[in-house]
């Protein structure tokens, strides 16, 4: 089957009962046994729902991979993955990597014996110089959040398996519908499902996909000891929400192209970062292994951070707001928002400054986001 169809079909059966075309929601805690140590599949929904069940189904086959592992968030997913380690071990991350994130490793996993070095994972001789001997995981984001940095994923692989370091990429951003991480050597992939993949704001969502049997035996560990899962009205609803991912992503990086080139255009602009402008530093990157480019757009005005603030107090169109990845257009101030907690030194240091603006692109026409963005930028002084 072709994406598009895996999207509204893969891991999904009509129901046996009722013949009910979508999954049925099984909001239940637990489950009757046919006798001591006999079920039918399931005993307790903390181990396994059957409404999970399907979501992890359906997204591991629109990733290419042999197993999902469903989590309660996007963070959840990134913490089951760091579980796979141990006290001691040391871990290679993107440095354009997203505030939370840095946090969870930085503030809470550092505490527990695990060490990081943050790299330009768009450079592979930086990413082979910070390696160990106790190094254990390549941790890549791309695109990242939210300067857009675009890494290699063959070469990032061929590192990782050079010195047998397993290598995990973090695509929320570019969703399987653009980008299948695993078809370049990635051992595994998470995303966030509060974004693209549900794309409608309305849950909050993590999944870890793999092809790797024994790495998905460990997340589910994981995920039954520690119990961060999704309910399954959660699930349910992202379901419902990757039956048109294909459409909303074409939509998405049509609109997000028209932004970019808008903003590029514009004389209260200094400089506008999107992968799918020649302008980007990795844009043949990503030409060669994303089919389009989403709707992630950040861009910097010209003068102080008062520029950028003026344009997020004024734009009608555009929700000031959080999150990213939904059909409504958002604008974000990553330096007091999304990345606040991350120390102002290690955020200019790596080009995050208090200037840049992130906007994530929806899928309303685009003539109407154009518009807002103009009005708003009129009042820029």
């Amino acid at each position: 089957m072709k994406f598009a169809t895996r999207a509204v079909r893969a891991g999904i059966a009509p129901d046996p009962s009722t013949g009910a075309i979508l999954p049925p929601i099984y909001q239940t805690a637990t489950y009757t046994l046919e006798a001591v140590g006999k079920t039918k599949g399931y005993d307790y929904t903390r181990s396994s729902n059957p409404t999970r069940a399907v979501l992890e189904a359906n997204l591991a086959a629109l990733e290419g991979a042999e197993h999902g592992v469903a989590f309660a968030s996007g963070m959840s997913t990134v913490d089951a993955v760091a579980r796979l380690l141990s006290a001691g071990d040391h871990v290679v991350s993107t440095d354009d990597v997203y505030g939370g994130v840095s946090r969870l490793f930085d503030r809470i996993l550092s505490r527990y014996g695990l060490s990081f070095t943050y790299v330009d994972s768009t450079d592979v001789v930086a990413i082979e110089g910070a390696i160990r001997p106790e190094t254990k995981l390549l941790w890549i984001e791309t695109p990242t959040n939210p300067l857009l940095k675009i890494t290699d994923l063959e070469a990032a692989a061929a590192v990782a398996r050079k010195h047998k370091l397993l290598l995990g990429v973090d695509s929320t951003f570019a969703t399987p519908y653009l980008l299948r991480p695993l078809e370049w050597g990635a051992d595994l992939v998470v995303h966030s499902t509060t974004k693209y993949l549900s794309g409608h704001n309305q849950l909050i969502g993590g999944m870890a996909l793999t092809s790797n049997p024994e790495l998905f035996e460990k997340l589910k560990f994981v995920q039954k000891s520690v119990g961060a899962v999704p309910g399954p009205f959660d699930c349910w609803l992202a379901l419902l929400g990757v039956k048109t991912l294909p459409l909303r992503m074409e939509k998405h990086s049509a609109n997000g192209m028209a932004v970019a080139r808008f903003l590029e255009a514009h004389p209260k602009v200094e400089r506008v970062i999107y992968p799918g402008l020649e302008s980007h530093p990795q844009h043949e990157v990503a030409r060669r292994q994303m089919s389009d480019f989403s709707g992630m757009i950040s861009f910097v005005l010209k003068g102080d951070i008062t520029s950028g603030v003026t344009l997020m107090n004024n734009v009608k169109l555009c929700s000031l707001a959080e999150s990213l990845g939904a059909v409504e257009t958002m604008i974000t101030h990553p330096a007091t928002m999304t990345h606040a907690e991350v120390p102002r030194e290690a955020r200019e240091a790596r080009g995050l400054t208090d200037g840049l603006v992130r906007i994530s692109v929806g899928i309303e026409d685009p003539d109407d986001i154009l518009a807002d963005l103009e009005q708003g930028l009129e009042k820029v002084g």
